[in-house]
């Protein structure tokens, strides 16, 4: 891996070199204009620091819970799929990295390797389980039982997936092609195969895709495990009260990364509703566009206890496989220690509670 690679932006040329023009396409791509994608990487810059300095920032802590599990700092590996495109060893490779740094990793219900191979690579790993409710709820309670006996400790559901976005697999100069998944997903297999037996590859994709779930689908969910459960997918302050509304342990504000429906807000747009709404009574999360540590920064102070990286964890996998990925850990980590200090903050707490420390754009215009 070259040691050029010093910031997100570079992981993500290097691993458009480095991807097949049909790896990168499924990597990048978003739904149809994919305005939402770009928005959700373009909406950070509006929001603007007002820093507090001279403040003794030689010892900054980091350190937070996510699902009850304790991090050493508030960055965690989105649940995304097909991680063998990026590297042989894919899902293994990244649960090494995320071993290695303390950080926690949400594991695919699409990933290339088994939880339980998963789980014996990196049994220290804080692992949460990313669960969708298929068609078949046996299918969906068997794949549930299988992560706790792995000992992943939470879950994480989509709830933004009822039908699959329309995507555009964009690779070059404007060409598109038709994703068709050249990768095992057995995670998924072997939890049809026990439910239904009879059933291929490419129907159990279908069966993925519900659109009959409604909020009592998370009710059933939450009566099948002990496990804390958050749901992935909400962007307003209604979709933020039926999750209080329903028991959820934490929510990640989420737009699938501009992959399911385009058109609708930034993440760090919808993120100051969604807090307000919940008010406390259960933890945010964010992903969705992070590239830098000052987007890190940025959600933190807006309600966010931690967030969730997607694209740029793949693009470390196939710069680096685990390496690649352990220094996209390390280069938002850092990023995010020194964005703190230069704030004059020493903990996530005071970044969060610290009046009007990140404003939007509009606050400064009305000051003028």
């Amino acid at each position: 891996m070259s040691s050029e690679l010093i910031c997100i932006a570079d992981f993500a040329k290097e691993a458009r070199q480095k991807l097949s023009p049909e790896g990168w396409g499924y990597y990048a791509s978003a739904a149809i204009g994919e305005t939402t994608a770009q928005e959700n990487c373009e909406a950070y810059k509006k929001w603007r620091f007002r820093p507090g300095l001279l403040k003794n920032v030689s010892d900054v802590d980091m350190s937070t819970t996510v699902l009850g599990s304790n991090l050493p700092f508030p960055i965690c590996i989105a649940p995304t799929a097909h991680h063998a495109i990026g590297c042989a060893e894919g899902e293994v490779a990244t649960a090494k990295a995320a071993e290695s740094l303390g950080a926690g990793m949400a594991l695919s219900l699409f990933s290339n390797f088994t939880m339980e191979e998963v789980a014996q690579k990196s049994p220290n790993c804080i692992r949460w389980c990313h669960v969708q409710i298929v068609q078949n709820p046996d299918v969906t309670e068997h794949y549930m039982k299988r992560a706790e006996k792995a000992g992943f400790t939470g879950f994480i559901v989509t709830i933004d997936r009822a039908v699959l976005g329309k995507r555009c697999y964009k690779y070059k100069d404007g060409e598109r092609f038709t994703f068709i998944p050249k990768h095992p997903c057995p995670n998924l297999r072997e939890s049809i195969k026990h439910s239904m037996p009879n059933m291929n590859e490419i129907e159990a994709y279908q069966q993925v895709s519900n659109s009959t779930t409604e909020w009592d689908s998370i009710d059933w969910l939450k009566s099948r495990t002990k496990l804390p459960v958050a749901v992935k997918g909400v962007l307003t302050r209604e979709m933020a009260l039926k999750a209080i509304e329903h028991k959820v342990d934490g929510i990640i504000v989420s737009n699938h990364g501009g992959r399911q429906l385009d058109g609708t807000f930034a993440t760090i747009d919808a993120l100051p509703e969604v807090v307000k709404a919940v008010n406390g009574r259960c933890d945010v999360y964010l992903d969705g566009g992070i590239r830098k540590g000052t987007d890190i920064a940025k959600a933190i102070a807006l309600g966010a206890k931690a967030v969730f990286v997607g694209r740029p964890i793949l693009w470390g996998l196939a710069c680096g496989g685990t390496e690649g990925v352990q220094k996209v850990l390390e280069i938002l980590r850092d990023e995010l220690m020194n964005t703190m200090q230069l704030l004059g903050v020493r903990s996530l707490q005071e970044l969060q509670t610290t009046p009007n420390l990140v404003v939007h754009e509009s606050y400064l215009f009305s000051k003028l």
